[in-house]
């Protein structure tokens, strides 16, 4: 045990907006960049069937068929910050085009790349786990000051796996990794999360690199660098 009373884990499992990252990086330049693009892209895009598939779940979500209304839907979404899951994928193919063009480079927080790279040279497996979808995921962490950082992890889980807010989902991130929820480790900014985590068995970690938003949650570090690991 340690100061945070946190045992040494046989795999992290780690949030992104406010853990590893700058929550403004992704509120003021991620999802801004997104947002006014959403009609472009799609309109030049629609026929694409990653786009398309995304189309059609709007389409079996909400009954709006016309893709002026889709649009119109997602833009709402988006304005909400409502983590549907085709909104997120439709964000992370217009942000693909931005990483790739240089235009955006993700955000990583100087003891998160410390962190990172530590695990990786002890092979501790470290998994992400975001409301962002999966495909977002690994852009991010492809375009980092540091360069591409996904060797370093072993696998993504987003809404598809279900609410972050629910215990349920957590349980299905430990039949994935395989491993006792006993032995991973979830570290998030967002208290809610954290109850849910350890709900499901895990052991949890509230990173406070600003005053949380929703809740203080116990222990609790302001950087990875106060990790036993």
């Amino acid at each position: 045990m340690t100061a945070t009373g946190i045992r040494a884990p046989a795999a992290v499992v780690v949030d992104i907006e406010g853990t590893v990252g700058s929550i403004r990086f992704v509120k003021d330049v991620l999802f801004p960049y997104a947002r006014s693009r959403l009609r472009p892209f799609i309109l030049a895009n629609r026929a694409r069937p990653e786009v398309a598939r995304q189309l059609e779940a709007i389409e079996a979500e909400t009954g709006i068929a016309d893709v002026d209304g889709q649009i119109a839907q997602l833009e709402r979404w988006s304005d909400a910050d409502r983590k549907v899951t085709s909104l997120k994928a439709l964000q992370g193919l217009i942000w693909a085009g931005g990483y790739a063009s240089g235009e955006l480079v993700a955000h990583l927080y100087a003891d998160a790349i410390a962190a990172l790279a530590r695990w990786a040279d002890a092979r501790l497996p470290v998994f992400v786990y975001s409301s962002g979808s999966i495909a977002a995921q690994k852009l991010y962490f492809a375009h980092t000051p540091a360069g591409d950082l996904t060797p370093d992890l072993a696998g993504y889980f987003d809404t598809t796996t279900g609410a972050k807010q629910d215990a349920e989902s957590y349980r299905r991130i430990v039949a994935a990794i395989g491993r006792p929820a006993r032995d991973l480790l979830f570290l998030s900014d967002v208290a809610a999360e954290l109850e849910a985590a350890a709900a499901a068995g895990f052991q949890a970690v509230q990173v406070r690199r600003e005053p949380p938003a929703g809740g203080l949650f116990e222990p609790s570090i302001v950087t990875l660098d106060e990790l036993p690991i």
